[in-house]
């Protein structure tokens, strides 16, 4: 341990408005581990809201670990530091369990680093009792663990509200018993929402293909999600404030939690379900009585502008002189109002999500927005004072041509043309993505587009736009973008593959390579509707026949309505 490192994580505390120490000792000790920096780990909600929660409970002292970013790594390195935790600077390995946050497919790596720097083994077959418990939580955790199923001993499917006490609760009890670790996972197993990967084996073909899940007659056969039916029994805002984040001292408040309006890409339209909306007068008061150093309030959710009250919200704000922000609107709800409210608390820059250029492709992800909803978007962020407009596009969803890459470009003309005749001299800012299929959507099955192809149409974007000032595209890599692909919908031997290219310090698509297999024909398998699964074992509440439906719908150019009350389309609302 150096001086430098360990003055530099108290620096970092100092900074904190709301951050909770305890004495190494005085409670059981739980790690968080947030597997990238701490600018974007900080900025992460659930984690807050878990921070609360853990320490609430009186017995248990959460503290936090983030991936050192620049000099800081290369210094933990050079010295042989294992990693610290923000709140004693304790080191990683000291803690009973640790609790990893997984939202991103592109942080697995950074785990297998973290746990490394930290001298834990990495398999969970290596690790006896005495060793940290690690237990992986969050959106990926949820839609496939697989590819982390070597690493974790348990795994939270769902919301981490519903089970954390629990969790915690059987952990505690059986350490108190003297259980082995085996005995101590096998009770874990009985929880509803806690998966543990070494009673269940993947089954495989001859040729490697997967077959099926086996699993221990002791556990469960499938693996329910816990999900919260009331939002309001649980904290929803930032736990602590600081300057050192992607959004400096903002008071981050979730107004609703899922979405109902049924796009068939998204996961967290389909794996948080149903649409739940926070209570007005509750979420209002916390707003207000926010710590003062808080400069601006950032309100979350997937879809925001969905909130019913949202009106009635921005109006108060507004009243008592609160600036807030949201993250990102629906075209089809935007109004003066809101917009007006948004422009008053200095935002600058309307976000929009059309996510298709086309009417077909729109229609084929059931978006439900039309191109002259982006107009009266666009008109009212001029007439609010908003300078720029930023739309989110992807590109190689399913049946997507040329043609349609064409319409988008066309698209984005006629909107800086309204921009410009609304008197908006700002920006238009275009970022479009490579669309990457996820588990239990109706895109599941649907193979990643092939990367020639999505060259070819990010050049026709690029040729389209590189003469035009106001027009600024930004994309994401597509080396990544397979990547992200590859394990989205990966198994258990890919998260071996994964291990292994980690440990011998080479890319994952030159191990896959030496295996005999193609990373990109990994991202680009296409699937058969019925076919067994990596992430089947698991149940999101609604039935696997709703989202063949969807899939059809899609490829028929059908519109499906989005939640409402007494709908019983899915499942999710007969539990």
């Amino acid at each position: 341990m150096t001086w430098e490192l360990k003055n530099k994580i108290q620096e970092i505390l100092a900074k904190e408005t709301g951050a909770q120490c305890f004495a190494p000792g005085a409670r059981r000790a739980f790690a968080f581990l947030y597997p990238n920096s701490y600018k974007v780990g900080m900025s992460n909600l659930g984690m807050h809201i878990l921070y609360q929660i853990i320490n609430g409970r009186g017995d248990t002292a959460c503290e936090r670990f983030f991936l050192p970013d620049g000099k800081t790594l290369a210094e933990y390195k050079r010295t042989k530091t294992p990693l610290m935790s923000i709140e004693t600077q304790r080191q990683l390995a000291d803690f009973e369990i640790i609790g990893v946050m997984m939202s991103f497919e592109m942080d697995y790596t950074n785990l297998l680093a973290m746990l490394q720097m930290s001298n834990i083994k990495l398999r969970a077959a290596e690790r006896n009792e005495k060793e940290p418990l690690i237990v992986i939580g969050g959106p990926c955790a949820t839609f496939n663990p697989e590819p982390l199923a070597e690493v974790a001993d348990v795994f939270v499917i769902g919301e981490g509200e519903e089970v954390i006490n629990d969790l915690l609760d059987v952990v505690y009890k059986g350490r108190e018993q003297g259980l082995g670790k085996e005995e101590l996972l096998l009770n874990l197993a009985q929880l509803e929402g806690l998966y543990v990967p070494r009673f269940y084996t993947p089954q495989y073909d001859a040729d490697g293909n997967f077959t099926g899940m086996e699993h221990d007659s002791r556990v469960p056969a499938i693996v329910k999600r816990r999900w919260v039916r009331d939002l309001d029994k649980y904290p929803n805002t930032s736990a602590i404030l600081t300057s050192e984040t992607e959004f400096q001292n903002m008071f981050i408040a979730e107004v609703a939690r899922g979405c109902g309006r049924h796009c068939r890409f998204c996961m967290a339209g389909y794996c948080f379900r149903k649409p739940r909306a926070r209570n007005y007068d509750l979420l209002l008061d916390k707003i207000l009585n926010r710590p003062a150093v808080s400069e601006k309030v950032g309100l979350m959710g997937a879809a925001v502008s969905d909130y019913p009250q949202i009106h009635e919200l921005t109006s108060a704000l507004i009243q008592n002189k609160v600036p807030f922000t949201v993250a990102s609107l629906r075209a089809d709800t935007l109004d003066s109002l809101l917009a007006d409210a948004l422009a008053q608390s200095g935002q600058q820059t309307m976000t929009v999500a059309p996510e298709a250029g086309s009417e077909k492709m729109r229609n084929i992800i059931n978006k439900g927005i039309t191109e002259e909803d982006i107009y009266k978007a666009v008109t009212l962020a001029a007439a609010s004072g908003m300078k720029n407009v930023k739309l989110y596009y992807m590109i190689g969803l399913p049946q997507e041509e040329d043609a349609d890459i064409d319409e988008m470009t066309e698209m984005v003309r006629r909107i800086r043309k309204k921009m410009d005749e609304a008197g908006n001299k700002g920006d238009l800012i275009i970022s479009v993505n490579a669309f990457v299929p996820k588990p239990f959507t109706p895109f599941q099955w649907s193979p990643l587009c092939n990367t020639k192809i999505l060259k070819k149409r990010f050049k026709m974007l690029e040729t389209a736009f590189k003469k035009e000032k106001h027009i600024k595209l930004l994309t994401e890599s597509l080396k990544e973008t397979v990547l992200q692909a590859a394990l989205a919908r990966g198994n258990r031997k890919t998260g071996q593959f994964l291990l292994q290219a980690f440990m011998e310090g080479i890319p994952l698509k030159q191990v896959l390579k030496n295996s005999g297999l193609d990373i990109e024909k990994l991202a680009g398998a296409e699937y058969e509707p019925g076919c067994p699964l990596p992430w089947k074992h698991l149940d999101m509440g609604f039935k696997e026949a709703y989202l063949i439906k969807e899939w059809e719908n899609a490829k028929a150019q059908r519109f499906t309505p989005m939640c409402f009350d007494g709908c019983k389309r899915c499942g999710v609302c007969e539990e």
